[in-house]
C-alpha cells in the first residue's frame, strides 16, 4: 500500500509557498473590523458570502499605502479596486461582485479605519451663495433603510404591465465597467434584466429592450430603482458663515485618502 505523503505540485515552489504562508500568518496579525453593508445583504444570491450583510476588513498599513501611489493602477482607474481586494478579509468576497452602495461603504470604512473619520469638503452655503471649507465626521454617515426582499437567486420582482413582467438584479461593480457612454441606458438594463416573463435567454432580453420596453416604462423602472436601490445618505448639517446652518449634500471626491 503506497504511502500517503504531503508533497508540492511539480509547477510549485517550496520557498514560494513558504513565502505565502508566512505572509498570510503576518498578515492575521493586523487588526480587523466588522463592516456593515448598506445593502444588508438582501441584493445577493443565497450562496454568496454577502448575504450575510457584513463582512470583515483589516487596517491598512503602511506597505498598503503603495497602492494607492500605484501609477499604473492610477492610469487604469483601479486604485481603489485593487485597495479593497487587499484589505478584505471574509473569504470569497470579490470586489467586482459588490453592488455601487457597498463598495462606496467599505471605502468610506477603509478611509476611516486608516486615517481617521475627519474628511474635509466643499459645500456651497446658500446664505452667500459661495463654496466653503467644512470638514465631515463619516461615522456619522447612515444607510437609507433598503427594504425590498429578493429571492434565493438575489433577484427582484418588477411588473412592467399586465403581461409584461422582468426579474432583475442590482448592478455590481463589474456591471458598471461594462457600461458604455453611447450605450448607458441599454447596457444598464442589459446588466440588470435577468429575465423577462418565462426567458432568461439574452436574445429575449435583447429584444425586449429594443423593441419592446418603451421609453415611458423604462424611466419609471429607472427612476424606481433609484428611489428603491441601497444607498448612504450624505446629506450632512454644517455651519454656514453668517452662523446659521444648513443641510446640504457633499461629495465622496477620489481624494478620499489624500486630505
Amino acid at each position: 500500500m503506497a504511502q500517503l505523503t504531503d508533497r508540492v505540485s511539480p509547477n510549485q515552489n517550496i520557498i514560494d509557498i513558504a513565502k505565502q504562508q508566512w505572509e498570510t500568518t503576518k498578515r492575521n496579525t493586523i487588526p480587523t473590523e466588522i463592516v456593515q453593508l448598506p445593502s444588508a445583504g438582501k441584493i445577493y444570491p443565497k450562496t454568496s458570502p454577502l448575504r450575510s450583510g457584513q463582512l470583515e476588513m483589516r487596517y491598512m498599513t503602511a506597505y498598503d499605502e503603495d497602492i494607492l501611489t500605484n501609477a499604473s493602477f492610477l492610469r487604469e482607474g483601479i486604485v481603489l479596486d485593487k485597495l479593497l481586494t487587499s484589505l478584505i478579509v471574509t473569504p470569497g468576497v470579490l470586489v467586482d461582485d459588490l453592488a455601487t452602495a457597498d463598495k462606496d461603504a467599505l471605502i468610506i470604512q477603509s478611509r476611516i479605519l486608516s486615517y481617521g473619520a475627519e474628511y474635509p469638503v466643499k459645500v456651497l452655503d446658500p446664505s452667500t451663495d459661495t463654496y466653503i471649507n467644512r470638514t465631515v465626521n463619516l461615522t456619522e454617515l447612515k444607510f437609507v433603510a433598503f427594504n425590498l426582499e429578493s429571492d434565493d437567486m438575489g433577484e427582484f420582482d418588477y411588473e412592467i404591465n399586465d403581461d409584461t413582467k422582468i426579474k432583475f438584479s442590482f448592478l455590481r461593480s463589474k456591471h458598471n465597467k461594462k457600461i458604455v457612454d453611447d450605450q448607458i441606458i441599454s447596457n444598464m438594463l442589459f446588466n440588470m434584466i435577468t429575465q423577462v416573463n418565462d426567458s432568461r435567454k439574452s436574445a429575449d432580453i435583447v429584444d425586449f429592450i429594443r423593441y419592446k420596453f418603451l421609453a415611458r416604462d423604462a424611466k419609471k423602472f429607472r427612476d424606481w430603482i433609484q428611489v428603491n436601490s441601497p444607498s448612504i445618505n450624505l446629506e450632512t448639517k454644517f455651519e454656514g458663515e453668517d452662523g446659521g446652518t444648513f443641510t446640504s449634500k457633499f461629495q465622496l471626491g477620489s481624494d478620499i485618502f489624500w486630505f
